[in-house]
């Protein structure tokens, strides 16, 4: 064996669609072959190169950075011997993705500096030889075309080097590669061709099947180390690189931040105490010796562009961005921790998240664009890969399966696989297997299970991050390659993670539809009764309706605090809350609790902060937690409580405590957070704390795992929400109309009219001189807007709105037609959607049309009789099919069987029911799927009928036997027991059925008799349950 040999030519699963293995295995494997050096040459890109340097460091690899550059029938590989390579191989990458057509030979030779390039395509290498022959070798892979590579490095005098190009890590894997091509190819296996495909031969060989392959070039071996010596492997990317602000000195842009901060501070704050003062100090010391002043110039600069913004995220623990009008939460107020956003040992760039309304963003990256210009910005990525059921179904559609069946299993799949009881050892395949055959389902949909919890995860393609853009003061190619995103926007290769671990500083610039709701309604507002709002200077949390209403928790369309568990949550803090606490509890301080704690891990701890929060005596977990957590009676709420906890119970540094806070929220951070672990515990015990404490404080940390906020951060939105209640509160009609013309929201439009009508709000029908597009809210009515009208095009409403301003309102069809010329199948739309009643007269809706096609016709439409009007159920069933819901009734009405005899409870009076079991009518409003700590999956479900909403729970067995009958438009019987809790009245289901089914009790299940009962250790809801496959969608 040749101890020398390097592995300079692999793939991982970031090269899309074509490696196998992960860097994980592939580093592991590598590792375990006795190599100590390893190059990582995707295709195409540098997707995984970050994290490529952080898994091979974890294993003792020096880590080479490369890539595959493949354009047509030109390939090389192209490895970097310094920064000035990696550039340069950023560049060309760059240049592969956005130039066409793209000149392969020259444009490598053009940044060939600091490359070495490795390839056995002749007459690339001849053209490069002719200009520069050094940092130049002919490939030698095993396999067909071996001897020609090895003929022609001796003919050129091209030194040779043997690598293995491996896809695979062993030949067993060639099945996988061929299922990623097929997928990529979007053709069947029995069709794809081979040429789409590497060899066979194509795994991570080590070191003696290589030699035994080139006996007659020992040389090929031995250049690989020469190669991988000469290349750079001690890659440090943790130079923050900051944008540049105007091109500034580092001095002149402190000062005009400094100037800039203390202007804000007297439009903040008039009079600048001292406290103030001190604070402003203390951020801009730091932020001077961090050199962060440039960013928050940009950013400052940038929000400008836009007069109504949430600044959001830790940024909003800064009474710099405060005072710059970035955020509008005030840190002093409320007591925001401004180490969460910066602290000394803080290596990271700040991150400030700020978002515009949903339709003004696109704008705002214009701005960004014209301004710094695509050679200094670029959108971060998101790396789209194989989901779990996409990997299904992919995998099932080259097995060359019918789409039908495919959708069918899936369904079946997604509803019942968790119920399947599988052995607790078993593998991905035998877990496979059983589920299919509980399922009964036939080759060779175990094979596809079997292969989509292998595959998915792979790297497929990149996608845009929802508004996160880089910004560098120079050239961003030569930091990280850029490709054209479909949407136009350059994107660079990696995702946020990996784009801040390089130092590159990302400025999240998000979409957000509540924002465009508050815009909207103020402008009805000011429109319908004169009054201007300022949204900069109004601060509505001491409004009393608006805290009454948020105590209530009649929340449906304020942002972020309208869903179902929310809006339960709100109710059992404030309805059973002792006077006395009520009396003295900030709603607002509370509510950005309440926005912090509804994450899918904190469950658990939601029902023992109402109880504390009313005044329950208990007992820290530590005495050091009752002064750390006071605010939040001893629960951990904020990202922040963390790094808070590490500090007070583990020793950590504040820096320590905040990486470790970081980690939580990372992909690929299990052995880093495995490393603050054993910190951790290694702390407490040497503070004497008990096992047994520092496991469930440890447990109440993991919480934060994945998706969780710091307190900033919920101030922030909790800002927002309480504008948004304001605006429900006083304005009703011109808020819910806003909600619903934004399209945003957790419910329908139909919910959102629902609930207008139970706030004693009228819904006026669409008409045809008073509609626009939008929706239209004032004092007690909201006129329905024409956007829903499906079919009906926005450009023609916008012509006829146009055509009414200014010449005045539409007298009769007639009048609308020759005014318009408008096409038939557009009219015929808005007849029927009632449009033209109001100028109707004596003609019926039929009547209409038959006038509309007599026109078209060119035909006198005198003679034509009037036929009858539609009835009432018509005129439903017309509104379902041009709106989805109806307006001029309830769903319900459209379903008239209910067994005879059968005795339904309006949802308005089941307070009066607790403890008693019930048979409610039910229409599916909301639905949300949890697990179990036993990992079944149950359902949390919002149903109303005429009289209100209320929330339905189907635990396990129950979702066994029904789960698979829930579906949206549809009519439901449900039957169940009314539970209160903290004054708070569900139904848990017991029995349940589509009002048009009667039959619908003959239901499937996977065993005979579902009678087990339920148990209290399904109260306490865990996130997804690590499994072989993640089936959640």
């Amino acid at each position: 064996m040749f101890s020398g040999f390097v592995h300079l030519h692999t793939h991982s699963s970031y090269s899309p669609m074509w490696g196998v293995p992960t860097l994980e295995t592939l580093c592991e494997a590598v590792h375990t072959q006795g190599h100590d050096t390893l190059a990582l040459t995707d295709t195409n890109g540098l997707y995984g190169a970050i994290r490529f340097l952080d898994v091979a460091k974890h294993l003792g690899l020096k880590p080479i950075l490369g890539a595959e550059l493949i354009k047509g029938q030109h390939r090389a590989v192209l490895l970097a011997k310094n920064p000035e390579g990696y550039a340069n191989l950023c560049r060309l990458l760059s240049a592969r993705h956005e130039q066409e057509p793209f000149e392969f030979i020259e444009t490598v030779q053009r940044y060939r500096a600091g490359l070495v390039i490795i390839s056995d395509d002749v007459v690339a290498l001849t053209a490069w030889q002719a200009q520069v022959g050094e940092d130049l070798y002919v490939e030698l892979t095993p396999g067909a075309e071996l001897q020609e590579a090895v003929t022609f490095s001796r003919q050129s005098r091209i030194p040779p080097v043997a690598t293995t190009r491996a896809a695979m890590l062993r030949p067993t894997d060639f099945e996988a590669h061929r299922l990623l091509r097929a997928i990529a190819e979007n053709t069947t296996l029995s069709r794809l061709r081979p040429e789409r495909c590497c060899a066979s031969s194509h795994w991570l060989m080590p070191c003696s099947v290589i030699a035994r392959a080139l006996p007659h070039v020992p040389e090929a071996l031995g250049n690989t180390r020469r190669i991988a010596d000469q290349c750079a492997t001690a890659w440090d990317f943790q130079t923050t690189i900051f944008p540049s602000f105007r091109q500034m000195s580092a001095d002149g842009a402190f000062e005009t931040l400094r100037t800039k901060t203390y202007n804000g501070a007297v439009w903040r704050y008039d009079v600048l105490s001292e406290v103030i003062r001190e604070r402003i100090e203390k951020e801009l010391a730091v932020i001077r010796e961090k050199r962060f002043a440039d960013y928050f110039l940009v950013v400052d600069e940038i929000v400008r562009q836009a007069p109504r913004t949430c600044g959001r995220g830790s940024a909003a623990a800064s009474i710099v961005s405060y005072c710059l009008g970035i955020t509008h939460v005030d840190p002093i107020r409320h007591h925001l921790l401004f180490e969460r956003f910066l602290n000394a040992g803080r290596n990271d760039p700040p991150d400030i998240d700020i978002d515009f309304p949903w339709d003004e963003r696109p704008k705002i990256l214009e701005w960004v664009f014209a301004r710094y210009g695509a050679k200094q910005a670029a959108m971060v990525a998101n790396q789209n890969t194989l989901a779990a059921r996409a990997a299904m179904r992919e995998i099932a559609k080259v097995h060359g399966l019918p789409a039908a069946e495919i959708g069918k299993v899936l369904d079946l799949l997604h509803r019942r696989a968790d119920f399947v009881e599988v052995t607790t050892d078993a593998t991905l395949q035998t877990w496979a297997a059983q589920v299919c055959r509980a399922l009964r389902l036939n080759p060779p949909w175990p094979d596809i299970l079997f292969w989509a919890g292998q595959l998915q995860g792979h790297f497929r393609h990149l996608g845009l991050h929802p508004g996160g853009v880089v910004l560098v003061p120079d050239e961003i190619r030569r930091y990280v390659p850029v490709e054209p995103s479909a949407s136009g926007w350059p994107v660079i290769q990696w995702e946020k993670d990996q784009a801040e671990d390089a130092g590159l500083v990302k400025i999240d610039l998000l979409g957000n539809r509540s924002l465009a709701v508050i815009r909207d309604a103020l402008a009805a507002i000011a429109a319908n009764s004169g009054r201007i709002i300022d949204y900069a200077a109004w601060d509505p949390i001491s409004d009393a309706p608006t805290q009454e209403l948020i105590r209530r928790g009649e929340t449906m369309g304020c942002f972020y605090v309208e869903s179902p568990a929310t809006r339960l949550l709100l109710k059992k803090l404030w309805t059973t809350m002792p006077p006395a606490r009520r009396a003295q509890a900030d709603v607002f301080e509370y509510l950005v609790a309440v926005s912090s704690i509804i994450r899918p891990a904190a469950n658990v701890f939601a029902d023992d902060f109402v109880q504390r929060a009313h005044g329950q005596p208990y007992r820290a977990l530590h005495p050091l937690l009752d002064t750390v957590l006071a605010e939040t009676h001893g629960i951990m709420v904020y990202q922040e409580d963390v790094m808070k906890v590490a500090v007070a119970l583990g020793g950590f540094s504040v820096h320590d405590g905040d990486q470790l806070r970081k980690v939580l929220s990372k992909k690929h951070k299990e052995r880093q957070l495995r490393d603050y672990q054993r910190q951790f515990y290694a702390g407490a015990a040497a503070r004497q704390i008990s096992r047994a404490v520092v496991d469930q404080v440890w447990a109440m940390m993991m919480s934060f795992a994945g998706y969780s906020f710091c307190k900033p951060h919920s101030a922030s939105y909790a800002q927002v929400s309480f504008k948004s209640a304001y605006l429900r509160a006083h304005y009703p009609a011109e808020f819910l109309a806003a909600v619903i013309s934004n399209q945003g929201g957790y419910y329908s439009a139909f919910a959102y009219l629902s609930e207008g009508r139970r706030m004693g709000l009228t819904m006026l029908p669409p008409d045809i001189n008073a509609s626009d597009w939008a929706y239209r809210g004032c004092g007690t009515t909201i006129r329905v807007g024409l956007m829903h009208l499906k079919a009906l095009r926005e450009d023609f409403v916008q012509q006829m709105v146009a055509e009414r301003q200014a010449h005045g309102p539409y007298r009769s069809l007639q009048h609308f037609l020759d005014r318009l010329q408008p096409e038939t199948a557009q009219t015929t739309l808005l007849i029927k959607a009632g449009c033209f009643d109001s100028v109707a007269g004596e003609l019926t809706r039929p009547a209409l049309i038959w006038r509309l096609f007599a026109d078209q016709s060119g035909k006198p439409v005198g003679y034509l009789p009037i036929p009858t009007e539609y009835s009432t159920q018509q005129k439903l069933a017309h509104e379902f099919e041009l709106f989805g819901f109806p307006l001029s009734g309830h769903p319900l009405d459209l379903f008239t069987e209910v067994p005879a005899g059968l005795s339904t409870l309006p949802a308005r009076d089941l307070a009066q029911h607790i403890g008693k079991e019930v048979t409610l009518l039910g229409w599916l409003v909301t639905e949300k799927v949890v697990s179990t700590k036993k990992g079944e999956p149950m359902e949390f479900v919002t149903f109303e009928d005429r009289t209100g909403l209320y929330d339905a729970t189907f635990f396990p067995n129950t979702y066994r036997r029904y789960g698979h009958l829930l579906a949206s438009n549809q009519a439901y019987l449900v039957t169940g027991r009314v539970e209160e809790h903290f004054a708070t009245v569900t139904v848990t289901v017991s029995r349940f059925r589509p009002l048009s089914a009667p039959d619908a009790e003959e239901t499937l299940s996977l065993e005979d008799d579902v009678s087990d009962p339920y148990t209290v250790e399904h109260d306490a809801l865990s996130p997804n349950p690590l499994r072989h496959l993640h089936l959640d969608l």
